[in-house]
């Protein structure tokens, strides 16, 4: 496979593994900036099976070093419905075809906006994130715009920004829910979906230096962050990642 890959797939491939490691380690939003490229120099759905195991590898890169840094009982609230949200997916890849998932994206992510700008004008008074349900519906958004698309980033910032994490809390948070997740994906897209075999995985491990690069610009930028402009960043980069699902 390495041998016939086109020089446009080459750059394609080099700028994803470079976004992946930075958006892992706190440059959130860059994943979504590849990922329609990624679709275009190697298919809808085959695009996916290259993709997930350089995210695995961000995933592990970034959990090693915010290890300290994350409140388990977040990710436990989230992972049952995340799972769910994977077969809920694999059911709605047999009935829409591959150029209609983006839109499928990009309303269920609009929605889910709807929900960071309410509880950015009625934080306060917003009692949802309290229920049982809350975390459920997030949980299972995350775990169906992941297997759809890789794509669940802006659901876990609207949830993690509604709930009020701090910056080096949120980061720490995605980076263990995204490596339980992204793991757990693993064999659903190697035996249903049959997208990832030893010939995708050897550009993987070739993508390794990158994506390490990438992970240190990622702690490099995000060190220059306050807490209050990096919340900001991270709303601006969700509306924008989730405008885009629709272009």
């Amino acid at each position: 496979m390495i041998d016939l890959l086109t020089t446009f797939q080459w750059v394609i491939l080099v700028l994803t593994a470079l976004c992946i490691g930075m958006s892992k380690t706190g440059v959130q939003g860059l994943m979504l900036l590849a990922v329609p490229y990624m679709a275009m120099a190697f298919g809808a759905k085959a695009s996916t099976g290259v993709i997930l195991p350089m995210l695995c590898m961000a995933d592990i890169i970034a959990v090693v070093y915010y290890k300290r840094i994350a409140d388990w009982k977040v990710v436990a609230k989230l992972l049952p419905t995340a799972i769910l949200g994977f077969f809920v997916a694999i059911f709605v890849d047999r009935l829409i075809p591959a150029n209609e998932f983006r839109q499928l994206m990009g309303w269920t992510l609009a929605l889910v906006l709807v929900v960071m700008a309410w509880s950015e004008l009625f934080g306060k008074e917003n009692r949802w994130m309290k229920r049982w349900w809350y975390s459920a519906l997030f949980g299972l958004l995350g775990g169906f715009t992941t297997m759809i698309g890789n794509a669940a980033g802006p659901v876990m910032s609207i949830y993690l920004l509604s709930m009020r994490k701090g910056k080096m809390e949120y980061i720490g948070i995605n980076a263990w829910f995204f490596l339980v997740v992204n793991l757990l994906k693993v064999p659903l897209q190697i035996f249903v979906w049959d997208n990832i075999s030893w010939d995708t995985f050897s550009l993987n491990l070739l993508m390794l230096p990158i994506i390490a690069l990438g992970a240190w610009l990622g702690i490099s930028i995000i060190k220059l962050f306050p807490e209050k402009a990096f919340r900001r960043f991270i709303q601006l980069v969700t509306i924008l990642s989730v405008a885009m699902m629709f272009c």
